[in-house]
């Protein structure tokens, strides 16, 4: 049953996928931006399913299977976790009232304390899920009571991006916890935190760089499938398929990048001033890569756990996304081994490091759908177990290698 499944399902995804990026060949105008993606038509789940933010059941069912088996990579990813300071028993909570983030998180007014209790507490829902130790849930719903017993607000030039981080790890662990344990009598004031809180800050965007408002894409669509919010989910969805086609480019969009709706990007000067100066572009460059390649990273995992939770909830999103990730992975990952990056691209330089962000995307390309990405996988293998970036990406070898669910 799984060959012959899986097999059609792969099939019929590669088909679209080819037949989208066949659509999107036509030649654009040379020295003006291309057109704005015309919005397609959102579609919510009419039953959402649950646990479905980045993880699903019969995901975590075979996680579970792998680390009680001993089985590689994932038996040494769960040990990395569980090593952590994220896993541990003894954690106490640090809410605030109001969470205060500037620039570079300066100030940082419980900014770092806000992110690590959201990573903590979906660390420890997983690590509930896969030993069936109650204490790990307990702890995980103690940490999820304590924010949203006292959070009102966040504020300062950051608020959003922040909102977004500790917004797309929330409700990962709270599917978690709600679906697969029996007590968190507090869930409904978590449901309304999220609602009052957290929701408004992320789900209208935002115009900086692309990674904040795919960051803040992410924490909505996680959001709204806990709410079972079929209205946020569909703005979400919307908002995601204006931004990833003007966050990757592809030479089959012509002379400049596409711009995202209301961006106000409406000359050349403007579009290369936004992609950080840089006038020639080529397959998978992304709006950030001569930023540095950390804040591409974060852009490409939103990208990616966005289109997984999508998946799970029975939106594919994949194949509307496959070449432009597919192509951003590669050309990332290809410098990221070593290659010399040429003087056309970032004046032959490009600084920092992409993150542990390639495993989700790898998985649903390369092994559900059946793409080649060479420099991808190198590079996702040589850096397993993948970790945590301590902001919203975290255990994804744990969770997605090689993982056909």
């Amino acid at each position: 049953m799984r060959t012959g499944t899986i097999g059609r399902g792969l099939g019929l995804a590669t088909a679209l996928a080819a037949l989208i990026t066949g659509f999107s060949m036509a030649p654009a105008s040379a020295g003006r931006a291309a057109p704005d993606p015309a919005p397609a038509v959102a579609a919510a789940p009419a039953a959402f399913t649950h646990p479905g933010v980045l993880v699903s059941r019969p995901q975590l069912d075979f996680v579970r299977t792998k680390v009680r088996a001993g089985a590689q990579p994932w038996k040494g990813a769960y040990d990395q976790m569980m090593a952590s300071k994220y896993a541990s028993l003894t954690r106490t909570a640090k809410p605030r009232a109001v969470v205060e983030c500037g620039s570079y998180s300066d100030p940082n007014n419980g900014c770092t304390d806000e992110r690590e209790d959201a990573i903590a507490a979906y660390t420890l829902s997983l690590a509930w899920y896969i030993t069936q130790d109650s204490r790990y849930a307990a702890k995980a719903v103690e940490i999820m009571d304590a924010w949203s017993a006292v959070i009102k607000d966040h504020t300062n030039s950051n608020a959003p991006l922040q909102t977004g981080w500790a917004g797309s790890s929330w409700p990962r662990a709270a599917e978690i916890i709600k679906y697969t344990y029996s007590g968190w009598p507090n869930a409904g004031r978590f449901a309304t935190m999220l609602r009052d809180v957290y929701l408004p800050k992320v789900i209208n965007g935002s115009n900086s760089n692309g990674n904040w408002e795919l960051s803040m894409t992410e924490a909505a669509i996680g959001i709204s499938v806990f709410l079972e919010d079929r209205t946020s989910y569909d703005k979400a969805v919307t908002k995601f398929r204006g931004r990833v086609p003007a966050y990757i480019y592809l030479t089959s969009d012509g002379a400049l990048p596409k711009t995202a709706p209301g961006s106000g990007l409406d000359t050349r000067d403007k579009i290369v001033k936004y992609w950080q100066g840089q006038s020639t572009f080529m397959d998978g460059l992304s709006q950030e890569t001569c930023r540095d390649l950390t804040h591409t990273g974060y852009g490409l995992s939103a990208i990616s756990h966005i289109a997984e939770t999508s998946r799970i909830q029975g939106q594919d999103l994949y194949p509307e996304i496959a070449d432009r990730l597919r192509h951003a992975l590669g050309l990332h990952a290809k410098y990221q081994l070593g290659e010399t990056v040429p003087s056309s691209l970032c004046g032959g330089s490009l600084k920092d490091n992409l993150g542990p962000v390639t495993e989700v995307g790898f998985n649903a390309l390369h092994n559900r759908m059946g793409i080649a990405m060479t420099n991808t996988q190198t590079l996702t293998e040589q850096r397993r177990p993948a970790g945590t970036d301590n902001l919203f990406v975290a255990w994804e070898t744990l969770t997605h290698a090689d993982n056909p669910a």
